[in-house]
């Protein structure tokens, strides 16, 4: 039995990353070691839940490029909370966060879906709105760690199990528990499955009776909250926050979709070839950084050749199945 087109990208992605794994390994020096797992691992949990959020929009054929300034909001709206009520119980504050952040992914929904004005002007011109509103609302000050009460910023550290020297974090398990619901939504659910039809074929899914508008609607509203709870993990590893809190996630977000194998026009996908396409991305940002070969200036390049790489090619096996199937009619 021949394994599906979705099985085989993740395969082909995960033996990519080991692959990655192996050539920086043999490059730097001391380079597999507890410290870098822990440390990339902290910094996935963030970017795979915002690309899991931005795969839920790109499956309907759409794009979410406010997400970096949503996390932004989300992170100093719930820190400036925190520090007004620091005794709200610490399970309620990470579903405010997705609440604020759900809030900002209606007003995109709201304009997308029911005005059906372009995904990627409306998310563009958010982008800056969100965050102007983030600038303005703080008034140039700064949230820090010393302010928040001390379980938030002691959470990002908290470990939920170890395997021999490895630090297993309750912010990694949660966002691989999202992950997974995630995964079984789209693939298990009839309504998770409206988000490829919607996508894959539009018209055929409103002659079927789908409703597309309420469907792209939410999809945007569960790219907020996502980010919203990024926001909050965000928050709670970095404690201080500025006005540019978020900057440039969008473009991480994006990069883990397409190159997790979620084709850019919709329609297909798998959220767990994004959870690794995230921590591909993130795993050669953070190696960059220690390769003193590659200057840093460099670093933002190979992400966009990496999105460009996968968008081509997703593009050339897209045509050859499309030719093999006419072949075979």
């Amino acid at each position: 039995m021949r394994p599906s087109l979705s099985t085989l990208r993740i395969l082909v992605l995960f033996a990519v990353f080991i692959a990655t794994v192996l050539f920086f390994a043999s490059q730097i020096e001391g380079y597999l070691n507890a410290r870098l797992f822990n440390r990339i691992s902290g910094s996935v949990a963030v970017i795979a839940l915002i690309a899991v959020g931005q795969a839920f929009v790109v499956l309907t054929r759409n794009i979410d490029l406010s997400i970096g300034s949503v996390v932004g909001c989300t992170a100093y709206f719930t820190g400036g909370i925190l520090i007004a009520y620091p005794d709200l119980p610490p399970v309620l504050v990470p579903l405010l966060a997705m609440a604020i952040g759900a809030v900002f992914g209606a007003l995109n929904g709201i304009l997308v879906a029911w005005l059906r004005l372009p995904s990627i002007i409306v998310t563009l011109a958010t982008l800056a709105i969100f965050r102007s509103i983030l600038v303005q609302s703080s008034d140039g000050s700064s949230i820090t760690t010393d302010r928040l009460p001390p379980w938030l910023t002691e959470f990002a550290t908290m470990n939920a199990f170890t395997v021999g020297d490895l630090q297993i974090r309750w912010i990694v398990v949660i966002s691989l528990v999202v992950v997974l619901t995630a995964h079984l939504f789209l693939t298990r659910l009839r309504a998770g499955r409206t988000f490829y039809a919607i996508g894959s074929n539009p018209d055929a899914a409103a002659f079927a009776g789908l409703n597309a508008g309420r469907t792209i609607f939410l999809a945007f509203v569960i790219s907020g909250a996502l980010a919203g709870l990024a926001g909050f993990m965000f928050l709670s590893r970095f404690g201080n926050i500025t006005v540019v809190a978020g900057l440039g996630l969008e473009l991480k977000s994006v990069g883990a979709v397409v190159v997790g194998g979620v084709n850019i026009f919709g329609g297909s996908g798998n959220v767990l070839g994004v959870l690794i396409g995230a921590a591909l991305i993130d795993l050669i940002d953070t190696s960059l950084v220690r390769w003193e070969v590659v200057s840093e200036f460099w670093r933002e390049a190979v992400l966009g050749f990496l999105i460009l790489l996968a968008v081509a090619a997703d593009t050339v096996l897209m045509r050859r199945l499309l030719r093999r199937k006419g072949g075979q009619t």
